[in-house]
C-alpha cells in the first residue's frame, strides 16, 4: 500500500482499537448480562477490525502495545471514558454513524481496503442500531435517564468535529459523510426527545487533534492499562 493508505488505515484501525478497549472496560459492569455480552461483541468486532487494518502497516501486536501515546492516531472521541452508560451510548452513537457512513462509501474502493468494509459495514450497522435503541430508550424514558442521556450527548458533542477532517488516501467525499452523519444522528435524537447540541462541532484545540497524536488526559492512563502485560514480558509468546 501507498504511504498515504498507511496512514488512513493506522488511523482507522487506531479508532476500533481504542474503542475496543474502553468497551471491554464494562465487562462485568453493564447495567444489565444482556448488556454484558452486547457490549462485548462489539469490542470485539472492532478489536477484528483492528487486527486487519493494523496489520496492513506492520506487526499488529507492536503497533498496539509499543507505541507510545504520541504515535496513535485516533479520535479523541473514542478514548473518552465510559462514564455512565448513557456517555458510552453516546460516544457509540456518534461514532457507529460516522463509522457506518464511512465503511458505506469504501465498499466501492478496490484493495484491501474496500475488502474490509464490505465485511465491517455489516458489522457496523448492528453497532450503530444497538446504539440508536439504547438512544430512544435512555432519551424517551424518565426524567432522570432523559437528563443523564442529554447531558451526555451535549458533552461529546465538541468531539465530533474531527471525524470530518479529510483522511489522505481515502477516496471519501467528506462533505457528503457529514451531512449524512448530521442527518441520521439528528433524527435519532429527536425521536428520543432530546435536542440536538448547538455547540461548534470543531475548531478550537480538539478538531483533528487526536489524528495528530495529541490525546486527552484519560487516554495515557487507558493505553498503560492495555500494554502492562505485553510490556512486562518482552518477548514473550502465548
Amino acid at each position: 500500500m501507498t504511504t498515504t493508505v498507511n496512514a488512513a488505515a493506522l488511523a482507522l484501525g487506531d479508532d476500533a482499537l481504542v474503542l475496543s478497549q474502553r468497551l471491554g472496560e464494562w465487562a462485568g459492569h453493564a447495567p444489565v448480562l444482556e448488556e454484558d455480552v452486547a457490549l462485548a461483541n462489539i469490542a470485539l468486532d472492532l478489536l477484528g477490525q483492528a487486527r486487519v487494518l493494523l496489520s496492513l502497516v506492520g506487526d499488529e501486536d507492536e503497533l498496539a502495545y509499543l507505541r507510545e501515546e504520541r504515535d496513535f492516531r485516533n479520535l479523541q472521541l473514542v478514548e473518552q471514558p465510559n462514564g455512565d452508560f448513557a456517555d458510552t451510548i453516546a460516544r457509540q452513537l456518534y461514532f457507529s454513524v460516522w463509522q457506518h457512513q464511512l465503511y458505506r462509501q469504501l465498499v466501492s474502493v478496490e484493495g484491501e481496503l474496500g475488502g474490509l468494509a464490505a465485511k465491517a459495514v455489516k458489522e457496523v450497522a448492528y453497532h450503530q442500531d444497538h446504539a440508536e435503541q439504547w438512544t430512544l430508550r435512555l432519551g424517551d424514558g424518565t426524567a432522570h435517564s432523559h437528563e443523564r442521556m442529554q447531558q451526555a450527548c451535549t458533552a461529546l458533542w465538541r468531539f465530533t468535529g474531527e471525524m470530518f477532517e479529510p483522511l489522505e488516501g481515502l477516496a471519501v467525499d467528506w462533505d457528503a459523510l457529514e451531512a449524512a452523519w448530521l442527518r441520521s444522528v439528528s433524527a435519532t435524537l429527536e425521536q428520543a426527545t432530546l435536542t440536538v447540541p448547538s455547540g461548534p462541532r470543531s475548531g478550537g484545540w480538539t478538531a483533528g487533534a487526536g489524528r495528530q497524536g495529541l490525546h486527552t488526559e484519560s487516554f495515557g492512563r487507558m493505553l498503560a492499562e492495555m500494554q502492562h502485560l505485553h510490556r512486562s514480558h518482552p518477548g514473550a509468546s502465548w
